[in-house]
């Protein structure tokens, strides 16, 4: 089972590990926030967990809209092909980019607030 980390500081980052279990996505994946990890023992940093979604599944770790797709793949159906399909070539270029912008506005999102804001470089 995918073990997803979120961060509990954001309210949009909560409110979407809240709605990967709901019954329209159905993800068969465990949603933890990273701040209640041991992060060292998972290889992980609060650097890296806080400027993205990780999802440790089958040895791996999945970062960004990388994560996305695989949260989509332990969904009910239809959802595991949306999630394969964002893994290909090209469309996952776009997911990427598409997964940055939100990352960089989701304190804008609904259920975010002025804390989930990310630093700027």
């Amino acid at each position: 089972m995918p073990l997803v980390l979120f961060d509990a500081d954001c309210g949009f980052c909560t409110s979407s590990a809240r709605a990967m279990t709901r019954p329209w996505l159905g993800a068969d994946a465990e949603a933890r926030s990273f701040q209640s990890q041991d992060l060292a023992a998972l290889g992980l940093t609060v650097d890296k967990c806080a400027e993205s979604l990780h999802v440790l599944a089958d040895g791996d770790v999945f970062t960004g809209g990388a994560a996305i797709a695989r949260v989509l793949r332990a969904g009910r159906w239809p959802w595991p092909i949306l999630g394969t399909l964002l893994t290909l070539p090209g469309l996952r270029w776009i997911v990427e980019r598409a997964y940055r912008a939100v990352a960089r506005n989701r304190q804008r999102l609904p259920g975010g607030t002025d804390s989930c804001e990310m630093p700027r470089d």
